[in-house]
């Protein structure tokens, strides 16, 4: 297996940096892609979840008479009926079917498989189920109150990781903390306190999840799924039905949208149990009601900052504090504290830091990783409070970042050394393209914002083969999650190996058939994989080369690889076709094939900066400017997007289309978050069934928007190309609030920013100038 360290690497050639059509564009475009919910399998059964109509609920009994007597179904199954293994990412804390206890509205409770989804349907609700309520904790604050009901009374016994810091309903929490912040607070000539919340919101895919199971001789469970990440699926089923991984194969689908909402495992295990049972395949489609009931949207989150600043506008401490609401299991909540802390630390040079976030057991759904994972929440507090502070101080909001940014050479909040910084050059790019400065109309307004992101690391491998025809196969166990990052990937390998990217064939996500990857989550996919298949294509290039060199009597170092040939450089007519060198591989020795690997190198930290976490420092950083402009209704409070501009360092950009593509889809998102979109609670009790309850943009909700590509190259990735994928959508909510704030002086402190808040805000304005 070649390592990604290996030579004769080619330098960047004719497809780096071209906008190359999507390898499944035609068929997406075309209507013949196919979806998860497009894929059937001879004989299946299909299944259906009853789920719990209470947020904190004792289940006394369940009686399964009537559902199994309605025609067609084949078998029900209760959490009783199931050994009592639990899964979770970091604490193990949630079982298939709930036992004993509920703990959210929507939590699963039986399961039926039948003949037809309209029996399976009947079943479900036919399933009697007798509750005893029990009291609800519905926030992070109540959930940590004295005497407070304990989500999971048993938490001590659950399996967790050793670093994970718990107690009661606490189920994870980092800190950061760096310098003397309370003497930087009280050497400070201000000190600034604001408090900011956000409200859930979901990623809002077309596609709900789906899942086909089917038990295979001798005890192999299959499973098509469209989960982001099968290799985590594949562990996590094997470790609730006690089988080895090697007997769970897991195949991801075509993907339609997940934004994170396909990481965690969604319906595959109970559909497992459900075949396992019936000794049959059984599909499991969920309802867009059963995805806003039981899914893994973003968290809401309350944070509290304290800035110390000097009377120039030099920052010099900071005190953060955030809570965020895991929903009633782990999930990925336990691990995210870690990434909130270095969002809110900014990215700014500040001496002094004390910096704490924490997640909490709460009576509603499970929280999770939607795009860029605390990002969006903790930079609209962040970037808020910098106009807020400049507001204030009587500065320019421009000018006061510039005055604080880190630059090349400073130190992260957590000890990391940065190399090239480019945000100075995005802040002015950005500020110049919305017209910074320039006057304004009445009730218009523009606004800034800024901020950095991480490129997720963890293992990516790949197996690559040449064909006699001049074609080559590409397998990575990574998932095409709709962003066309593994266009780009082979875009990567085609022009390592001087080959039209349509002559790649790409085979993804098989946990049989791929080898191991971490999976398309982090805005890692191009960058982990490309570098994986840089790893292939370089030893795939020495063979061609070597066996090339014999045919054509030169030096391998006198030889080129371009459009399917192998040429003698400086005689390009000595030259031979690249079929031929494989026919001759096929001879010698079977063929021409390879791997490659990549493991993302460690990014140094001062270990005594960080606790609790898991996430220490952000690795090829990518750093980020939002500029927007907005129109302000005075009278109802309905603000509209008019202009918006995203600055964004890509390091490389391999596919500039689609990039383009990714910043514009993440600044449409970031919009739905700032001004419309929440999914609203009545105590514990979601008010949000479906897409016609929940506010995502319409497209005359859409501005014009600009991207504007900085190209600093990284370290690590393949041709420098930095994580592109989650930057996007951080910042939108901070760069309308702060434009907001311009266009009527009202200052917004809660997302979404709804007509009535801006509205009440202005009254405030008013009444307080009064």
């Amino acid at each position: 297996m070649a390592a990604a360290t290996d030579g004769l690497r080619s330098p960047a050639g004719p497809l780096i940096g071209r906008s190359v059509p999507r390898l499944d564009g035609f068929h997406k475009a075309t209507g013949r892609f196919a979806y998860g919910t497009d894929v059937v399998v001879a004989g299946m059964l299909h299944g259906r979840v009853a789920r719990s109509p209470y947020p904190h609920a004792r289940i006394r009994a369940i009686d399964t008479s009537a559902a199994l007597a309605t025609p067609g179904v084949v078998a029900v199954v209760t959490g009783r009926d199931l050994p009592e293994r639990r899964f979770g990412a970091l604490v193990k804390d949630e079982t298939v079917l709930a036992v004993d206890v509920v703990r959210y509205v929507g939590q699963p409770v039986a399961a039926v498989a039948a003949l037809a989804v309209e029996a399976a349907i009947e079943a479900a609700a036919r399933i009697a189920v007798e509750y005893d309520p029990l009291p609800a904790v519905d926030t992070p604050e109540a959930a940590l109150r004295a005497g407070a009901p304990l989500v999971h009374e048993a938490w001590t016994t659950y399996v967790a990781h050793p670093q994970l810091i718990r107690a009661g309903n606490v189920c994870g929490a980092a800190t950061i903390a760096k310098g003397d912040p309370s003497r930087g607070l009280a050497d400070a000539d201000h000190v600034f306190e604001d408090v900011f919340t956000t409200e859930p919101v979901h990623q809002a895919y077309l596609e709900p999840r789906v899942a086909i199971a089917a038990w295979e001789p001798p005890g192999v469970l299959t499973v098509h799924s469209n989960t982001q990440l099968p290799f985590e699926a594949q562990t996590v089923l094997a470790d609730l039905l006690g089988i080895p991984p090697g007997r769970v194969r897991v195949i991801t689908t075509g993907i339609g949208g997940a934004f994170g909402g396909k990481l965690r495992v969604g319906v595959e295990h109970i559909a497992a149990v459900l075949a396992q049972r019936v000794g049959r395949p059984v599909r499991i489609v969920l309802t867009m009601a059963e995805e806003f009931a039981a899914a893994y949207p973003r968290h809401a989150m309350r944070i509290t900052l304290r800035t110390g600043v000097r009377r120039d506008g030099t920052i010099v401490a900071k005190e953060a504090h955030a809570l965020l609401d895991a929903g009633a299991f782990g999930g990925s909540s336990p691990g995210l504290p870690s990434v909130a802390t270095l969002v809110l630390a900014g990215p700014y040079r500040i001496p002094h830091l004390s910096i704490e976030a924490t997640s909490v057991y709460t009576h509603k759904q499970n929280f999770g990783s939607y795009r860029a994972p605390t990002g969006p929440q903790c930079a609209f507090a962040v970037e808020s409070q910098m106009d807020m502070i400049a507001r204030r101080l009587r500065l320019d909001p421009l000018e006061f970042r510039l005055r604080n940014i880190v630059r090349d050479g400073d130190e992260g909040p957590s000890g990391q050394v940065f190399g090239k910084v480019s945000l100075e050059a995005a802040l002015r790019k950005a500020a110049a393209a919305i017209g910074w400065g320039h006057r304004r109309q009445p009730h218009h307004g523009k606004g800034l914002a800024c901020s950095w992101w991480t490129t997720t690391g963890g293992p990516s491998a790949v197996y690559a083969r040449l064909h006699a025809d001049g074609t080559a196969t590409l397998a990575t166990g990574c998932a095409e999650i709709g962003t066309g990052a593994l266009t780009a990937v082979a875009q990567i390998f085609a022009d390592d190996l001087g080959l039209p990217v349509e002559n790649v064939t790409l085979i993804s996500a098989d946990t049989l058939a791929t080898p191991y990857d971490h999976g398309a989550q982090g805005s890692r996919s191009t960058f982990a994989v490309g570098n994986a298949a840089r790893a292939a294509a370089a030893d795939i290039r020495r063979q061609v080369l070597g066996l090339a060199a014999e045919v054509l009597e030169a030096r391998v170092s006198d030889l080129g690889l371009r459009d399917g040939r192998v040429y003698v450089r400086g005689t390009p007519s000595r030259q031979v076709e690249l079929g031929d060198v494989v026919r001759l591989a096929m001879q010698r020795h079977g063929g021409l094939v390879s791997s490659g690997t990549f493991v993302a190198p460690a990014t140094p930290y001062k270990t005594d900066c960080v606790s609790g976490h898991f996430y220490p420092a952000f690795h090829a950083p990518s750093f980020h400017a939002h500029a927007a402009e907005v129109v302000v209704d005075p009278e109802t409070g309905t603000v509209r997007a008019l202009r918006y501009v995203v600055a964004q360092d890509v390091g490389k950009a391999i596919n500039p289309r689609l990039i383009e593509g990714q910043i514009e889809g993440g600044v449409v998102q970031g919009l739905g978050q700032a001004l419309r979109e929440r999914i609203a609670y009545q105590g514990a009790y979601p008010l949000v069934h479906n897409f016609s309850d929940y506010a995502l943009p319409r497209c005359g909700d859409v501005p014009q928007i600009t991207s504007i590509l900085i190209e600093e190259p990284s370290d690590s990735g393949p041709h420098g190309a930095r994580g592109v994928g989650e930057p996007p959508i951080i910042t939108p909510p901070a760069a309308i609030a702060n434009a907001v704030h311009d266009a009527v002086g009202a200052r917004v402190t809660d997302l979404p920013l709804s007509p009535e808040r801006v509205l009440r805000a202005m009254r405030g304005r008013l009444e307080g100038a009064a």
